[in-house]
């Protein structure tokens, strides 16, 4: 029997396949989509959502929350634009469209309008563009929102109205980073962060800018500690910042040298000079907690 929740579904598909397999030919087309395809995918499972379907060059979605589906739509893309181009002057890309909103769910497929109005927002979309509606936005944590910008009011395939369309600002505008860099002093470019793990390091810079934290065994530091979510957060080198993203259902607890430690659930923050990072639950000195130390160096 089919049941009726929320639920945010994305839709995401290579851009320009059919020249893709008219450039490269059958096999080394069909190889670079398939690569899209499955890092696709994987950025869904990292996320904690479920691929509904995969056709062809298109991947479908859904997520419990609209802030995991945009989350997952910048990491696609994310991912797609760092790969390299499997032939010279050939560049991947693809296009995301999300919407949440009430669907209905049917063993392991999903059915309804907010199904339709993702499939045609990414439709719309351009290459490299994710775009939503303005009631996905809405209902986004507020720290999500800035990233979202008003485009206007489209006439959508099968809506009786026009729909208030928004676009996912997932990377800089070419001229406003330009104008940025005239305007401010220049920061420093050669920082990292060192991270320490039970006798295990890892170096985060611009050439290492992400790693993955949680119990499951793929991300790049997995966390034992049952109470941390299987994708539990992420630290990310934005320019000369490292930020820590939390994805899981407990929440992430976070200690800066000499200062009270704080919680982001569904959050994120800067982090600062050096400290530690628990997992699932707060820090106890008397208890065998799993502790992340961090350290920003030059």
């Amino acid at each position: 029997m089919a049941t009726a929740r929320d639920v945010c579904i994305v839709f995401a598909d290579v851009c320009g396949s059919t020249q893709l397999y008219e450039t490269l030919g059958d096999a080394a087309a069909l190889s670079a989509v398939d690569l899209c395809v499955g890092s696709m995918a994987r950025a869904t499972l990292l996320n904690r959502g479920r691929v509904v379907k995969t056709l062809g060059d298109e991947v479908m979605a859904v997520f419990d929350s609209a802030a995991q589906g945009m989350q997952t739509a910048i990491e696609m893309q994310q991912r797609i634009d760092a790969m390299p181009a499997p032939f010279p002057g050939v560049k991947l890309a693809i296009r995301a469209g999300f919407c949440f909103g009430p669907a209905l769910l049917d063993n392991d497929d999903i059915f309804g309008d907010t199904v339709n109005t993702a499939a045609r927002l990414a439709g719309l979309a351009k290459a490299g563009q994710i775009i939503t509606t303005a009631e996905t936005v809405a209902v986004l944590p507020e720290l999500l929102r800035p990233s979202c910008r008003a485009i206007d009011a489209w006439a959508v395939k099968g809506k009786s109205g026009k729909v208030n369309v928004c676009e996912v600002i997932w990377q800089e505008d070419v001229d406003l980073t330009m104008m940025s860099a005239r305007m401010a002093p220049a920061t420093p470019t050669n920082l990292h962060l060192r991270l320490l793990h039970g006798g295990n390091e890892l170096i985060l810079s611009p050439a290492h800018p992400r790693v993955m934290l949680g119990r499951d065994m793929a991300c790049d530091i997995a966390i034992r500690d049952p109470r941390a979510s299987r994708s539990h957060a992420r630290i990310e080198c934005r320019r000369d910042k490292f930020v820590l993203v939390d994805l899981s259902s407990n929440g992430t607890f976070v200690t800066v040298q000499g200062e009270v430690e704080f919680s982001l659930r569904r959050e994120e923050a800067i982090l600062r000079g050096s400290g530690r990072i628990v997992f699932g639950h707060a820090w106890s000195a008397l208890a065998d907690t799993e502790i992340l130390e961090y350290s920003i160096e030059s």
